[in-house]
């Protein structure tokens, strides 16, 4: 069973546009805080699905951290319970053992009642979450597992940071969430003036990478991974699943030449599961596409490599 939009963001729904919830598990790690930068400690429960959890899934790959945390991945259709593990698939969670991820939350307070989202990074010697706000937790992987990683790259130079600070700010309002604020407007007028924000914002950004390889220079950095996880769903689910079909990201110069720039990263290539991320936008929104039709188009890949 999948769920109809309105119940899987009841909060958010009830003005007729969308507003995302905050995350609320906001510990930090840190070798002076009770969570420590250890390896083989901590948890990731993720979905291919997800740009948020794509956000850690790549953060992780560009530092070459990858064998000091285990994980598990939900399956991408979600049901009326939310987020869920499916032996049958081979979606297990292969630390808890959990059915559905609300368990984790659960186990944490009884009485949560908000929604049930992914990433989750878990502290395997406590037994509990230690944040699920995907900035928090790439900031975290990025700056506190240094000693363990196998590639030297810092992907948030201090000396970028206030006009990072910016931009990220920026990317997320208006684009990162600009494309759920078109797909879940409940009214015409409010999706208008989204939509048009939107595109305002990508040729915004269009115009910025003109003169730049990347969106801070020439070497990637947490900005970019933060942008990548849109860019690279926008084409095959958001142009049509979410009506922000004024033109495809392929149809820009820059943002696709951007686009195909950080696809090229083995590190990020390998993460991008076209299957999982068509199959759970299209199969879990009812209101949006209650048929469950996947469209068969448009191949992404075939562009991505010529």
């Amino acid at each position: 069973m999948s769920i109809n939009i309105n119940q899987e963001f009841p909060k958010e729904m009830k003005s007729g546009a969308f507003k995302r919830q905050k995350s609320i598990f906001r510990n930090l790690i840190s070798k002076n805080n009770r969570f420590k930068p250890e390896p083989n400690r901590y948890h990731f429960y993720l979905s291919y699905a997800c740009p948020w959890a794509h956000r850690v899934m790549i953060t992780i790959g560009l530092k070459g951290l990858e064998n000091i945390f285990s994980y598990s991945f939900v399956d991408p259709i979600r049901d009326n319970k939310g987020w869920r593990f499916d032996k049958k698939n081979n979606y297990i969670d292969t630390l808890n053992g959990f059915d559905y991820l609300s368990e984790a939350y659960m186990m944490m307070d009884p009485n949560y009642n908000l929604r049930i989202t992914v990433p989750v990074m878990w502290d395997k010697f406590s037994n509990e979450i230690v944040n699920n706000e995907s900035s928090d937790i790439i900031e975290m992987i990025n700056s506190q597992f240094e000693d363990f990683s196998t590639k030297k790259v810092n992907l948030n130079p201090s000396r970028l940071n206030a006009k990072a600070k910016d931009l990220n700010e920026y990317i997320y309002n208006n684009i990162n969430n600009g494309v759920y604020k078109c797909g879940f407007a409940t009214e015409q007028s409010i999706y208008e003036s989204n939509v048009n924000n939107l595109f305002k914002s990508l040729e915004k950004i269009e115009q910025y990478l003109k003169t730049s390889k990347f969106l801070l220079g020439d070497a990637v950095t947490l900005s970019d991974v933060r942008l990548f996880v849109t860019l690279i769903r926008f084409d095959v689910v958001y142009y049509s699943h979410f009506k922000t079909d004024k033109k495809h990201i392929y149809e820009f110069c820059e943002l696709w030449r951007y686009v195909k720039e950080l696809y090229s990263f083995e590190e990020i290539q390998k993460t991008v599961n076209f299957k999982e991320i068509k199959s759970h936008y299209f199969q879990t929104h009812d209101k949006i596409n209650p048929n469950k039709i996947i469209p068969s188009g448009p191949n992404i890949l075939e562009l991505l490599n010529k």
